[in-house]
Order: C-alpha cells, then structure tokens, then sequence
C-alpha cells in the first residue's frame, strides 16, 4: 500500500480518506490509516492499495533483482523463474506464474494510475502529487515455509529498496506491521514478525533505515474468535475492530516518520 500527497494548487480543505470497498460489511487497515493521516495533512490523500489474498513475499511479490538461492538440495526461485524451487542440477519448468508477477502487476497498475493522474482521479485534476510513504501489511503465506520465513527479512529489506527505487521516491517513509493473519508468536509466524521488526530504523540493524523506516507490533491486537464475525484467523477472524486499530497504529507510525527528528 503506497500513498500520495495531491498539491499544487493549495487544497481548500484539510485531507479526508473513505473506504473502497468490495463488500459493505468488511473494510482493511486502510480506513483506519486513511483517517490518521487524512486529518494529519492539508492536502488531500490517495491511498493506492493492493489487497490480493494468499499471496507470499518469498514468490509472488519477490522483487526484482532477486538472486536464485541454494538450500540443501533444492534451488529456489529468484525473481521471474517460472517455479518456486526445483532440484538441484535441473531447471525450472514453464509455467504461467512466475517469481515476483504479484509485484510486477500490482505496482505497474499503481505506476499507470499515477501516470494518468488526471483520469485516474478527476476530481484532483490540475494537480501535482508525490509519493508520501510506503506501507506493508503482509507475511501470512509466507508462514506456509520455513525457508520463506527464513528468508523473510532480507526479502523485506529488498523490497524497501526496490520500491522506493521504482517510484522515484529514494527518501520516502515506509511503515511496516507484524503480521499479516497468524499470532506471530510462534514457529514462522515468530521468524516472520521478527524480521518485520528487525528492518524499524531504530534496532540499528539497517543504518540507513534510521527515522524513515518504523516497524509496528500489532499482535496485541488480535481479536478473540468468539467475539470476532467468523472463525478465520487469517482475516484477523474478520473483526473491523482489529483492522481499524491496526489501521490506526500503522497511521501513527507514519505520522511519527513524518515528524521533523
């Protein structure tokens, strides 16, 4: 999920965020931080969101650049191999999908959208826009393989890189939440959330991250099943509380980047 700042001429009023949603009885973490810093800005906020369920960092939104791996006696895919590993000494079949196609088709809508500005939001017409911030919300797949999971991290790290790289924004802030859809206290689910963690500027793990990237621990927030929609842990059991608290704190955690150190 990345969002752009409309300006040029000055807005009238204070920024506001509404919710697109496919079904009106459910809503993401996007409300709760299109409020947060909606009312933050003065100028008007878009936010560009990529919902694509059962998707992994480690296949589907690898970036580009990524180099083929080794682990024991299997290769795993780098970005645009056809399959996520295969034997050592053969090569990978053809297929239809291929390492990092998530990525490549989520961000190049986003890229066309930003290039026909004035189409893609009539109602900003006449304006400039930047890219004011990055935020990722994901990591449920991935929990699915230990070498994913284990690999996590410098995917992430990765990923940072590659996007602000992609759309020109080498200084933008990037958020990132614990998560997305299991506990994260144990197994992969653990590996996961500490690599989200461990990118935050502040571990000093990643110097170059420090007061542009900030990690936020939301697995304080996951809901009780038997007072959430339905039984669905990797929907966050479908709670609009939940996403919209999530929402909030990865708002905050933007807003806090934003802030002069």
């Amino acid at each position: 999920m990345s969002g752009t700042k409309a300006s040029s001429p000055p807005p009238p009023t204070n920024g506001s965020a509404s919710a697109a949603v496919p079904a009106p009885s459910q809503i993401g973490p996007e409300l709760g931080f299109g409020h947060k810093v909606g009312d933050h800005h003065s100028e008007p906020v878009i936010i560009l969101k990529a919902s694509q369920g059962n998707r992994s960092l480690g296949w589907d939104f690898l970036p580009p650049g990524s180099q083929r791996y080794e682990v024991g006696e299997t290769v795993y895919a780098g970005y645009k191999d056809p399959q996520p590993s295969w034997p050592k000494g053969e090569e990978p079949k053809p297929g239809t999908w291929y390492a990092g196609k998530q990525y490549d088709d989520c961000f190049n809508t986003a890229k066309e959208a930003l290039a026909n500005f004035d189409t893609s939001f009539p109602h900003l017409k006449g304006r400039s826009h930047e890219i004011a911030g990055f935020v990722w919300f994901q990591g449920h797949k991935d929990t699915g393989s230990e070498v994913h999971a284990s690999r996590y991290e410098q995917n992430l790290v990765h990923l940072i890189k590659t996007l602000r790289k992609d759309f020109n924004a080498p200084n933008a802030p990037f958020v990132v939440a614990t998560g997305c859809g299991n506990e994260g206290r144990e197994g992969t689910g653990l590996t996961i959330a500490e690599a989200q963690l461990a990118v935050d500027g502040n571990t000093g793990k990643y110097p170059e991250f420090k007061g542009n990237v900030k990690s936020v621990d939301i697995r304080n927030l996951w809901p009780d099943v038997t007072k959430s929609p339905k039984n669905q842990g990797f929907h966050y059991h479908q709670n609009a509380g939940t996403y919209m608290g999530i929402g909030e704190a990865m708002g905050q955690a933007m807003i806090d980047l934003l802030k002069p150190n």
